[in-house]
């Protein structure tokens, strides 16, 4: 098995709170794994405990380098360390209020970055690409679950960063069929490793519930926010699709697979079809089944079932033990009501569906937070 899994995976943002998860399971299976990240909401001591994790074997397969996407002197140096057979690309700001706050932030750092990676990818002849992106893509869907077909209309500006990258990739990809991505549109990520050594450790106030919430629980924040109660929904607060952080980094090892298995298809087919012919039949974004292989193709990577705030908050208390003060706020600008998922695509054509429910990511947040009570500091940084 390990033989035949020596492939070199460059992993952007892999210092982060996916990627470090994802870059455990990569080892796991064998892959050798390059990190940039450029520590804005990530610390060393996180990849520190992945090789730990991992044990010395595998993590003598793990190299990282700080840097940043958007300045390409850190990029070339990366490239030139190793020959990537393929980037998990992560990099990238996710906070929706903060994006509504700092739209120009947002923009250059997902899109300035992303573009670099693209450039640095084409010279160096690396064109597999397993894109971060995001529910935020499918704005208020007019029904749900949503499936990939939806239209997309994003709401805020970070759902625009994910969103206007989905449609770069494919013009890239549609300019020269040899590039081959797989866009993974996440819904809501929590939970931790199994074992509380690894997990989310947002730096400064959090942004997503879910850490907000053990922050609460840990004593670091007085009271939770909850923003809007007055949502049409069963208890007024909005509803989202949460998945194990765990069963994301799982997503990423099938979408990558993915991309491996599918490289060569169509391939003896081509060589007998006049130019021509083949350039008439090429990959389109439009088709539901590309001619040969794998194009720009994007999966949802959730549950498949929506959960509101209140059911979280009573999840973590189950867990913990703890009851966790609320405070309700005015809703925020750009959150939708209800978002979750279908993930029949992602079934079907990776072979994965999420294993866990609110109880074990639960489970593991509080696992993490209890040990962990202020993220990768030993202490009150």
């Amino acid at each position: 098995m390990a033989s035949q899994k020596k492939q070199c995976i460059l992993v952007t943002g892999g210092a982060g709170f996916i990627g470090t998860h994802t870059v455990l399971q990569l080892l796991r299976e064998y892959y050798r794994v390059y990190i940039i990240d450029n520590l804005h909401n990530s610390v060393p001591e996180a990849v520190e405990r992945v090789k730990v994790l991992a044990g010395p074997a595998l993590s003598a397969n793990l190299h990282f380098h700080v840097g940043d996407l958007r300045n390409k002197d850190d990029l070339e140096k990366v490239f030139t360390q190793a020959r990537f057979d393929a980037v998990i690309h992560f990099a990238g700001l996710k906070a929706v209020g903060e994006s509504v706050e700092k739209p120009f932030f947002y923009y250059d750092n997902n899109i300035v970055g992303t573009l670099n990676l693209f450039e640095l990818m084409t010279k160096y002849d690396c064109k597999k690409m397993v894109f971060s992106s995001s529910a935020t893509v499918y704005g208020q869907p007019k029904k749900i679950p949503c499936v990939e077909d939806f239209q997309l209309q994003a709401m805020n500006p970070y759902g625009r960063t994910k969103l206007f990258l989905e449609e770069i990739a494919r013009d890239i990809q549609k300019g020269d069929p040899k590039w081959r991505i797989v866009l993974l549109r996440y819904f809501n990520p929590v939970g931790a490793h199994e074992s509380g050594q690894i997990g989310e450790d947002p730096k400064g106030i959090p942004n997503n519930l879910m850490p907000y919430i053990q922050q609460v629980a840990v004593g670091r924040l007085p009271e939770l926010n909850v923003f809007g109660n007055d949502y049409p929904t069963k208890d007024g607060t909005a509803i989202r699709d949460y998945i194990h952080v765990m069963d994301l980094a799982d997503g990423h090892v099938a979408a990558l697979q993915k991309l491996f298995n599918t490289e060569n298809i169509g391939l003896s087919l081509s060589l007998s079809l006049s130019l021509s012919i083949f350039e008439a039949i090429k990959c389109s974004s439009k088709l539901t089944k590309p001619v040969f292989g794998l194009c720009c193709i994007a999966y949802n990577l959730g549950t498949g079932h929506g959960a509101s705030v209140l059911d979280m908050v009573a999840g973590f208390e189950k867990a913990s033990g703890k009851k966790i003060p609320i405070k309700f706020c005015p809703r925020r600008q750009g959150d939708a009501t209800a978002v979750y998922a279908s993930t029949e695509k992602a079934q079907k054509e990776l072979g994965w569906k999420a294993r866990y429910g609110i109880d074990e990511m639960c489970r593991d947040q509080w696992n993490w937070a209890s040990k962990n009570p202020w993220g990768y500091h030993s202490q009150h940084p």
